[in-house]
């Protein structure tokens, strides 16, 4: 199933997982794949691991969730892709039944070279909708903006390329401030961009892993919840809690606002998800 054709008739609820480093086997992730398809999740989403370099690890993952019952999209960075390696990729996915992508950009390994085909995410979504139109071609979304881009103006223009070239449905970045959101969601508006737009939620459970996000992605952290990790960051159990308690507070408020989905960064930990589903299930 395309996975926006969900967003006509619910508030979709999803999660994101990435697949084992190489040198481990695919089939450790499979126990956490067990315990949150039991979630019943409207789609899991797999990545491409460190440096977009989990390849085949992505189709195979993705293609045990689709065996679990569940939906899932693969997520597909392109700045290392050539063409050939690009229409093989799709020919895996469509063997393996998965019918979700998620084209990105991907992050730039240092002395890798591009392949200069797809520079950006906007060129793969062209690509997949002419080559193989069946696909649903997921993109993604920064609310603060994303981190190259000169203004959040332009941004904005970047991202409305992207969906005209046929991007379905848009998942965000992770966010900890949901005004930045709301003001995010109606620059897209102004912009004409009207597709389905799932707020991407982090649940941050330990000091380093937050100090890590916030230098990738630029996330504004607000105040109440800087002086909770100031208080509860050196006791793991504690800021395990509490950052669950503010996922799910964050989701809360954005589930009363009318928001078109929630999509949570797992970090392949099943023990938090089902926290967080269990105390949001009613309000979706």
């Amino acid at each position: 199933m395309h996975t926006n054709e969900l967003f006509a008739k619910k508030t979709v609820f999803s999660f994101e997982v990435f697949p084992p480093k190489r040198d481990i086997p695919v089939e450790t992730v499979y126990p956490t794949l067990d315990e949150l398809s039991q979630l019943h999740p409207d789609f899991i989403s797999v990545t491409c691991g460190a440096g977009g370099t989990g390849g085949n690890r992505t189709v195979e993952v993705a293609t045990y969730i689709k065996q679990l019952g569940c939906e899932t999209a693969a997520h597909m960075p392109c700045i290392y892709l050539t063409e050939e390696a690009a229409m093989q990729n799709l020919k895996e996915l469509k063997e393996a039944g998965i019918e979700n992508i998620l084209a990105l950009r991907g992050d730039e390994v240092p002395g890798r070279e591009r392949a200069h085909v797809f520079e950006h995410a906007s060129d793969l979504v062209a690509f997949i909708k002419e080559k193989e139109p069946d696909f649903n071609v997921i993109g993604a979304c920064y609310p603060e903006g994303h981190t190259e881009a000169k203004t959040l103006a332009a941004d904005i223009r970047n991202l409305k390329t992207k969906v005209d070239a046929g991007a379905s449905e848009l998942i965000s970045q992770l966010f900890f401030d949901n005004a930045l959101f709301y003001r995010f969601l109606e620059r897209c508006e102004i912009a004409g961009i009207n597709v389905p737009i799932e707020a991407g939620i982090m649940p941050v459970t330990n000091k380093a892993q937050i100090e890590r996000m916030v230098t990738m992605c630029g996330a504004t952290l607000p105040i109440k919840f800087q002086r909770a990790i100031a208080k509860y960051g050196d006791t793991p159990e504690s800021m395990r809690d509490i950052g669950i308690a503010y996922a799910v507070d964050q989701i809360a408020d954005l589930l009363a606002n009318g928001v078109d989905g929630i999509h949570v960064y797992t970090m392949n930990n099943p023990y938090i998800a089902k926290k967080i589903a269990e105390a949001v299930k009613t309000l979706l």
